[in-house]
């Protein structure tokens, strides 16, 4: 399932602790403003646990690395839904973090060493693959820092002493405490990297290649974020469910002419208007390449299932003929080298 952000309405307990902190000022006075009927008739005494409405599957993993089996037998505090936990399993089976017996597998082992979400770390191990360590590590401090976009411009009172980039931040609507946050993460994410020895790649932002390649290591992580926009209006449709978001308002998609079909996503924000935040297009021919074929087959039935399956089978002739071709040439190969003398045959090798 698709990790999302739910807005949902304060609590009794969370109410009193805010009028507690509040309480602490020798001065003033305290006004609570909530509905009556809501006060009274809707507001609960407590919000549920945490664990028991998150997604699962960054702390299975940490399980999982810790050896602690059985986790239907562990003792927490407060019991997360059985179904939680076997969607965790599922989704780290799809990144292909566990082996056949259930247990961390090679890869998963390594993608627990990133104090990440598994389907971020599984992208940044996808780009040691496809040459674009350098913009990962860049996208997923980023990703990771606090919010970096101001919605009004800051009226900030700079000393002689401002530094240039702290200009810009403001003269561009960006936090500069938040890029400041963006900075140190990726250099925590380097050291993890030089850590475990996984090569970090040249940057070479920019290049229609390098755009490909880094779709492709996001794609491999995050195959799991996808949406098709059904109608052309805008209204996205998410692969794993029947849920409906728009984009955010602060995508850069927003108000533009051409509307993406196809993007991946990262965050799901529920709320009084759903929508999905930091987008990227993809194309399905991209899709269908990277996505794990028991993840698709395990797609519910859906009209983008089905075009993504009209893909697979356009696609497939033309790698059954290449493959046919590969083969042939092998054959021939083979032919020529027992058709020639022994003593030539040494010479080539």
């Amino acid at each position: 399932i698709a990790d999302s952000v739910i807005t949902q309405p304060i609590s009794k307990s969370q109410a009193e602790m805010h009028k507690q902190i509040l309480g602490m000022s020798s001065s003033g006075k305290i006004f609570c403003l909530y509905p009556e009927e809501f006060t009274y008739k809707e507001m609960k005494p407590h919000l549920p646990a945490k664990i028991q409405e998150s997604n699962l599957t960054n702390m299975v993993l940490f399980l999982k690395r810790m050896d602690i089996a059985g986790l239907g037998h562990c003792d927490f505090i407060s019991r997360p839904a059985p179904e939680s936990l076997m969607q965790a399993l599922e989704d780290l089976d799809y990144l292909a973090a566990l082996d056949n017996d259930g247990n961390l597998s090679e890869f998963g082992i390594i993608m627990s060493e990133f104090p990440l979400d598994p389907q971020l770390s599984k992208s940044i191990l996808a780009s040691c693959e496809f040459e674009c360590v350098d913009e990962m590590l860049t996208i997923a401090a980023m990703l990771l820092a606090p919010k970096l976009r101001l919605c009004f411009k800051p009226k900030y009172c700079f000393s002689s002493t401002d530094y240039s980039n702290e200009k810009w931040c403001r003269d561009y609507f960006l936090s500069c405490s938040a890029l400041r946050m963006a900075e140190i993460i990726r250099a925590e994410l380097v050291e993890i990297m030089k850590r475990i020895e996984l090569p970090i790649s040249e940057p070479d932002f920019g290049s229609k290649e390098n755009i490909l390649s880094i779709k492709k290591s996001l794609l491999s992580g995050y195959f799991m974020h996808i949406a098709r926009d059904v109608d052309g209006s805008g209204n996205y449709l998410m692969l794993t469910h029947r849920q409906v978001a728009q984009l955010h308002p602060f995508s850069s998609y927003y108000n533009t002419r051409r509307i993406p079909e196809w993007v991946l996503f990262h965050e799901f924000s529920i709320s009084e208007d759903n929508s999905i935040r930091v987008v990227s297009e993809i194309s399905p021919d991209l899709f269908v390449e990277l996505v794990p074929q028991y993840y698709f087959s395990n797609l519910p039935p859906s009209e983008s299932k089905d075009i993504l399956q009209e893909v697979i089978n356009h696609l497939s002739p033309v790698s059954t003929m290449k493959e046919e071709q590969k083969t042939n040439n092998d054959n021939k190969e083979n032919e020529k080298f027992s058709q020639t003398p022994t003593e030539q045959r040494c010479i080539i090798q």
